[in-house]
């Protein structure tokens, strides 16, 4: 295992170092991470941080069967996971931007309930259905990763880009669902579900006009 490190060293360094400037790259799952978070509490967040990288095993996974290559050289089959991926994050956006407004200012301290079966599954459905992860991922595996490399350097590269993406979710959820700051963020809940709402709306309008990879 030593000598397939040094042997694929470049390629370690490459795959570690793009997956963790992706993970941390502001989009549609840090918003919805971000937003889950201070919204609905650490529990929802930490699950929908879970959902997300179970999501990007996935990704991973389909992408060491070269199911990657078949997709970067099939248009339609592009176009079409890039027209559902923004589809479902228009519907998020709408979700957020259609939120009931605030009944009280106790109501307003408080993080409202979100299921944690309803967590990991928006998380898994928000990442699974992002084009620019999809994008990501045949970039790496097309691009960064030799046609040489063993199966067992790409099953070690996917789980590198897992750990990335749950370590990043998990501290941002971790962060922003500290009792001491909570409540000042949930005096604000409105303006962050609207503000989480055009960004995503924003993000969804983007990925429908690239017309390429």
């Amino acid at each position: 295992m030593e000598l397939l490190i040094n042997t694929y060293i470049a390629e370690i360094t490459a795959v570690s170092t793009i997956a963790i400037f992706m993970a941390m790259l502001p989009g549609a799952d840090f918003i919805m991470v971000t937003r889950t978070s201070i919204s609905n509490g650490r529990l929802a967040g930490l699950y929908m941080s879970i959902g997300m990288s179970l999501s990007v095993c996935i990704h991973a996974s389909y992408s060491i069967a070269g199911l990657a290559v078949i997709i970067a050289n099939s248009a339609w089959l592009f176009l079409a996971i890039k027209y559902l991926g923004s589809a479902y994050l228009i519907y998020l956006a709408w979700q957020l931007l259609t939120t009931p407004k605030k009944l009280s200012n106790d109501q307003s301290n408080q993080t409202t309930q979100m299921s944690t079966f309803k967590a990991l599954r928006t998380g898994f459905a928000c990442n699974i259905l992002n084009p620019k992860t999809s994008i990501f991922f045949m970039s790496i595996f097309t691009q960064v990763v030799s046609v040489d490399t063993p199966l067992v350097m790409e099953v070690s590269y996917g789980l590198i880009i897992v750990l990335a993406h749950f370590v990043w979710y998990t501290s941002v959820t971790l962060i922003l669902s500290q009792q001491n700051i909570l409540p000042s963020f949930n005096r604000q809940k409105q303006k962050i579900d609207k503000i989480a709402g055009v960004i995503l709306m924003i993000i969804a309008i983007k990925l429908t006009l690239v017309s390429h990879l």
